[in-house]
């Protein structure tokens, strides 16, 4: 089978879609073609690219530059089609060049769209409810016109019965044991996400204690790297599998996302990252996350916009062998519940379907 794998929003490294859904196409025989974002200048090239892999890049939608991106991928997808099996799109606004798409299309729906918009600071306020109006259009259009697969359960609620391939992820053989002196954030650094808290969590930190945050920051967000007096470190964007190297070991994996709709009934994918390799999680009292790490003692759940209660967690795993307890609770939960090989299973045959109809 041939697979156009279409973004314009994501980077090219996303762990959903490089390191998990287009290597498990590959792994099963498959050719991907993959349109994406053009790698920056200051992250190198691999040295190869897996077999069956061929990648046609575009230029980045940020902010409010979306429309040369959109163009450029209306020419590479109308191209690329023709040839192809199937083409899935990862945004929603690729959705609205599916007229230019040849062959079966799948929208895969990474997050609740409508309720992102309040977590966007390049849309002015006054846009908002016009915009979420709009998105939730596109979705409604994007269900009647293709197949959709959904990365959460509860995104059924909105958009129907479509499959569910759970954005779970690839459980390592073994881990290094958590250890005290260093804690982690994993992922995009937002408003929503607490990207203000994290920098003063990082000031009252102990001597001798730093936090790592490990992925792209808001443009718009204009965070005070000299936080933390030495006690944070602001690495960026960082290759999915170095950063996956670079939270071994932590003592805990920070996620400290605000109230907002678009997180209430999901599972953010660094928390399950962070139980896959034993680390302790340290987490905002959302639904989802908050059964999950309560019911099974994977880590602690602090109060929302309370940075002193952060600290005072990380403290806590240091006592009567909460750490250790919890690091082997989540890899556990993991391996039992959240492997992304059940997941991928699906996907193939999620594809297989709709190229089969």
């Amino acid at each position: 089978m041939k697979v156009v794998v279409a973004t314009v929003v994501h980077d090219h490294d996303d762990a959903r879609i490089r390191h998990r859904q287009i290597a498990s196409l590959l792994e099963a025989g498959d050719e991907v073609v993959y349109v994406a974002p053009e790698r920056p200048a200051d992250r190198p090239e691999p040295a190869s690219e897996p077999e069956g892999l061929r990648k046609r890049p575009v230029p980045r939608a940020v902010g409010r530059r979306r429309l040369g991106s959109l163009l450029a991928a209306r020419r590479v997808l109308a191209a690329e089609s023709r040839q192809a099996d199937l083409t899935v799109l990862h945004d929603p606004e690729l959705t609205l060049l599916d007229r230019w798409i040849s062959g079966p299309v799948v929208f895969d729906v990474h997050e609740d769209l409508p309720a992102q918009i309040a977590d966007k600071a390049w849309i002015p306020g006054f846009l908002r409810p016009l915009l979420r109006s709009a998105a939730g259009w596109i979705e409604r259009r994007a269900v009647r016109r293709m197949a959709v697969v959904l990365a959460e359960e509860g995104y059924r609620d909105r958009l129907g019965d479509h499959v569910v391939v759970r954005n779970t992820p690839v459980v390592p053989g073994t881990v290094v044991p958590s250890q005290p002196g260093r804690v982690v954030h994993l992922g995009r650094l937002s408003t929503g996400r607490g990207a203000d808290l994290l920098i003063e969590v990082a000031g009252r930190l102990p001597d001798g204690m730093v936090l790592d945050l490990l992925g792209p920051v808001d443009p718009e967000l204009a965070l005070d790297r000299s936080g933390g007096d030495g006690r944070l470190r602001i690495h960026g964007p960082v290759p999915n599998p170095q950063a996956l190297e670079m939270i071994a070991g932590a003592a805990a994996g920070l996620a400290l996302l605000r109230d907002l709709p678009n997180y209430r009934h999901s599972i953010p994918t660094k928390v399950l990252e962070y139980m896959a390799h034993g680390v302790p999680v340290i987490a905002t009292p959302l639904p989802e996350v908050r059964r999950l790490v309560e019911d099974h003692e994977a880590g602690l759940i602090i109060p929302f916009d309370d940075p002193q209660a952060v600290v005072d967690a990380i403290a806590a795993l240091d006592h009567d062998g909460l750490r250790e307890r919890c690091a082997a609770n989540a890899r556990r939960l993991v391996e039992d519940r959240f492997d992304w090989n059940v997941d991928a299973a699906t996907l193939r045959s999620a594809y297989a379907s709709v190229v089969g109809s």
